[in-house]
């Protein structure tokens, strides 16, 4: 495990920035996943020669919102399908439009959590993306 013991302000503001970049889009491109993820892409590749803290939380909001936009935009396609009568509402639908409304709230709580966190200095890891995020991002 990374300690993350002494930080500089900017990376404390970086860090929580760039949990805050996809909410603060989300705003305004609800109906369209891909603008949150271009935004945290832009973030991430804005910083990347930041510091460690910084690059390391940049990288862990980029592989939420990258699985985000997989799962949003299947149920989207879906969606579209159901309107050009290609396909039928079924319980498979049903299930996985639950299942995506129970994501992209997790993703949203947890990203104001982190966000705040980051924020005070405490290092945020989130089960799964935080172990990824260490192999992509060691030292």
């Amino acid at each position: 495990m990374i300690d993350f013991k002494e930080y500089k302000e900017y990376e404390l503001e970086g860090a929580s920035n760039s949990y805050l970049m996809s909410v603060v889009f989300l705003t305004f491109a609800l109906p369209l996943p891909l603008i949150n993820l271009i935004a945290t892409f832009v973030f991430y590749h804005a910083n990347k020669k930041n510091s460690y803290f910084i690059k390391w939380h940049s990288i862990q909001a980029l592989l939420s919102q990258a699985s985000l936009f997989i799962i949003n935009t299947i149920l989207f396609v879906w969606a579209v399908l159901l309107l050009f009568k290609v396909f039928t509402i079924n319980n498979y639908f049903v299930s996985l439009g639950i299942n995506v409304l129970l994501f992209n709230t997790w993703d949203f709580i947890s990203t104001i959590y982190s966000a705040i966190k980051t924020r005070k200095g405490i290092h945020v890891k989130w089960f799964f993306y935080g172990l990824l995020t260490d192999k992509i991002c060691s030292k």
